[in-house]
């Protein structure tokens, strides 16, 4: 590691942008990690982003102790990458610790930014610019400034659209792209992806925002027909009979009241849409059902009662949608409306299924049948879908025959 130890003498200062360290061999601490140069009180530090399945934990360490712990993590990765104004390396290490590097000079669009430890939030609706939609939902005033009592809502919108963005990559580029937005409300969030999609990211789309309000639907249909928003429509309707496309690419629902979250999952699946974002929100259901023996004790309190069937509907919903091939992440989203509902289901449809049988056993040790399992089951009764353990397990045979020949 000696060549590494070099490499960290001339790019470990303040001109660093970023230094990635990925690969991991078995058994290594986290999927990812990054450092970046801070100044804390005046004194230059290392900020290392540690990534660690969903999490990311943050560490602060002086020159000597990153560069130290830099070689030490070293020895359970494959690759280290380093940004900096001074050139972009690139490290990789083999399986019998042999060390190629490869060092060129910096690109142009390599910039250090901000070193304080505090830096501005960078919006991806950049507040000094004015947004028509913004405007007229009342989160800027006529000369383009955050209504200050709707700051939070800006935030949250920005919030929104960084979920978004962190898999833009997965939707395609070549064609239209369709969203559908259940009980999209005033439709912040509505109006928020045509312009991010449409202004920011030059995308083909064709968003359609459903609720059952006639008059909040009326009034999203004028400010579209108004800044003349080509693609963007709103519609009357319920989540589980909608029938107006055929075919989404990603689905969106926001407060769905208790089972109508079931219904638009159902549906993103059935569709086989590529992404889903579901903030689910007044999950009854499982209240009424849940009963063990074991947690007797803990479930005879309301509150506790309550907040457990919440979390556990929610955690078999996505166990389910990764029963159906879909790779799914419990976030954390300030709730529009300012509620304890501040759970995110973002889904991505990336292929192969998991067995179904981890959730079917939650359920039986709960005694639950949560509708989205119901509507699921349903599916395979009709043909829609092949049970994913049936399937595994008939490829699990295919394969040992194949062996055995």
């Amino acid at each position: 590691m000696e060549k590494v130890e070099e490499l960290l003498d001339k790019y470990l200062n303040e001109k660093l942008v970023q230094l990635i360290i990925s690969n991991p061999r078995t058994g290594a601490e986290a999927v990812k990690i990054s450092l970046r140069p801070v100044l804390l009180k005046g004194k230059l530090i290392f900020q290392a982003g540690i990534q660690q399945e969903k999490k990311v934990f943050h560490k602060n360490m002086p020159l000597q102790e990153a560069a130290e712990t830099i070689l030490c993590w070293m020895k359970d990765y494959r690759q280290l990458e380093i940004f900096s104004e001074m050139g972009q390396v690139s490290v990789l290490v083999s399986k019998k610790g042999k060390v190629t590097i490869k060092e060129r000079k910096a690109s142009s669009c390599v910039k250090r930014g901000d070193l304080s430890h505090n830096r501005k939030k960078k919006y991806i609706l950049d507040p000094a610019e004015k947004v028509d939609f913004l405007v007229d939902l009342g989160v800027q005033t006529r000369e383009g400034n955050i209504v200050h009592a709707k700051y939070d809502k800006f935030r949250q919108i920005n919030r929104f659209l960084e979920y978004i963005e962190d898999i833009l990559q997965e939707l395609p580029r070549d064609r239209e792209v369709t969203i559908l937005d259940f009980g999209c409300g005033k439709s912040y969030l509505t109006f928020a992806m045509y312009y991010y999609f449409r202004e920011l990211k030059g995308y083909k789309v064709h968003i359609i925002g459903l609720d059952l309000k006639e008059d909040v639907i009326s009034q999203c249909q004028k400010l579209a027909e108004k800044y003349g928003c080509q693609g963007l429509e709103f519609y009357v309707g319920d989540i589980a009979s909608y029938q107006g496309v055929l075919q989404v690419d990603m689905v969106v629902t926001l407060h769905a009241c208790d089972t109508a979250t079931d219904y638009a999952l159902d549906k993103a699946v059935r569709w086989g849409a590529k992404v889903i974002l579901s903030v689910p929100c007044c999950q009854h259901e499982l209240n009424g059902q849940i009963k063990n023996e074991l947690l007797g004790p803990v479930l005879q309190y309301g509150l506790i009662k309550e907040r457990m069937a919440a979390l556990f509907t929610d955690a078999l919903r996505a166990q389910i949608l990764e029963s159906k091939g879909y790779e799914v992440q419990i976030l954390e989203f300030i709730d529009m409306e300012h509620t304890p509902k501040n759970i995110l289901i973002r889904a991505v449809k990336k292929g192969r299924a998991k067995s179904s049988e981890d959730y079917h056993r939650i359920m039986e040790f709960l005694q639950v049948r949560p509708t989205f399992a119901v509507l699921q089951e349903e599916n395979v009764q009709n043909g829609l879908f092949t049970e994913p353990l049936i399937q595994e397990k008939a490829e699990d045979r295919e394969e040992g025959d194949r062996q055995n020949a």
